[in-house]
This record gives C-alpha cells, sequence and structure tokens, in this order.
C-alpha cells in the first residue's frame, strides 16, 4: 500500500498529482518536481525503516517512533524557515 501512495504521489500521470497542479493553476511539471524530494524523503525513510529493519523483528510500534523522529530530524535540520 505504501508503495501505492508514493507511486501515485510521485507519477506525473496520476490523476491526483493531474488535479492537484490544476487545481492551484501551476505548470504540471513544476508541481511534480517540488513535490519529488518530500516524497523521496519519506519514502526512503519508510522503507529503511518499515521494511528493512521491521524484517529483523523489531517491534513496529518502536519503528513508527523511530521513523517519526528521523523525519522531525530532517525537517529541523534540512528544512527552512518560512514567514508564517
Amino acid at each position: 500500500m505504501a508503495g501505492a501512495v508514493f507511486g501515485d504521489h510521485c507519477s506525473p500521470i496520476s490523476d491526483t498529482t493531474i488535479l492537484s497542479s490544476m487545481a492551484s493553476s501551476c505548470n504540471h511539471i513544476a508541481h511534480v518536481k517540488t513535490q519529488l524530494p518530500y516524497a523521496l524523503t519519506v519514502g526512503a525513510t519508510a522503507l529503511f525503516i518499515g521494511s528493512l529493519i521491521s524484517a529483523f523483528g523489531v517491534n513496529q510500534l518502536l519503528l513508527f517512533v523511530i521513523g517519526t523522529i528521523i523525519l522531525y530530524f530532517i525537517i529541523y535540520f534540512f528544512g527552512k524557515k518560512t514567514i508564517f
């Protein structure tokens, strides 16, 4: 299921991607390019934590917490401050 959501979010021919770019009145390819860094970051974290580490039998709730912490630190160190 995670792979399907990831593919739907990243695919330039996905119906939700096309509708999102049309609804926001932005260039379709520009919309896809702005979404890729976010989807790839979360996808790589989910692959590493949710698939590779869980294959060793680690508790899934613990992995969820670790994945959330990893994503928080990625945003903290690499994210940019906004005006709002």
